[in-house]
């Protein structure tokens, strides 16, 4: 009989646990939360293959499926990701009958994406896939020790938004993308003018110099 895909000597998952349990038991524990939800991705990500959806599309669905109708940028937003990366995504679940888009006639910068009867449809088979997982993910543990995680995980989120949400430090605010490409820009035009001024040509990007 072949190896089961999660008992296989290179499985990933079998890594973590050699890591946390061998090389570094005291590690951080931002490491083992990180590692926890990759490990429960993995486990989602094995059974959607099954219905050829990937966590990606999946990531959008679970949304749709609660509130249909979305904008666009709603869904970026419910979602954690960034617009372009939504507007993939949509892009690829229209082609594959999943979602369709539809425009409000008064304003044309609003695309709302909407389930069809196909990706409707696929709830029924994808959320027991999800609810397996998170089954397997405490077996071993009662009731109790399943509450206390929860309480110590939603403690944590909170502190570290309290602390996102109490600092007045703009350096500490992540930038937008936007942001983001006008600082780069910035820098390097600073660094050009600084080049010019010492008399010497500037150098190309790290970025062009890779082409």
């Amino acid at each position: 009989m072949a190896p089961s895909l999660l008992t296989t000597k290179h499985n990933p998952s079998n890594t973590i646990l050699k890591h946390w349990r061998e090389a570094v038991p005291n590690d951080r524990l931002a490491h083992l939360v990180k590692d926890t939800a990759r490990a429960m991705i993995r486990g989602l990500q094995l059974r959607l293959t099954q219905f050829g959806v990937s966590f990606g599309h999946w990531t959008f669905l679970r949304i749709l499926w609660e509130r249909d109708g979305l904008t666009q940028k709603a869904l970026s937003d419910e979602a954690g990701v960034m617009t372009p990366t939504t507007f993939a995504a949509v892009s690829a679940m229209e082609k594959l009958g999943y979602v369709r888009r539809d425009q409000n006639p008064h304003n044309k910068r609003n695309t709302y994406v909407f389930l069809t009867d196909r990706g409707r449809a696929l709830k029924k088979n994808l959320v027991p896939l999800a609810e397996e997982v998170n089954e397997i993910s405490v077996r071993g543990l009662n009731a109790s020790e399943i509450e206390t995680t929860r309480k110590v995980l939603l403690t944590i989120i909170e502190n570290l938004v309290k602390d996102e949400m109490g600092t007045n430090d703009p350096s500490r605010r992540i930038p937008s993308t936007r942001e983001l490409g006008t600082l780069i820009a910035a820098g390097s035009e600073s660094n050009a003018v600084s080049v010019r001024v010492a008399g010497r040509k500037p150098k190309a990007s790290r970025s062009r110099q890779a082409l």
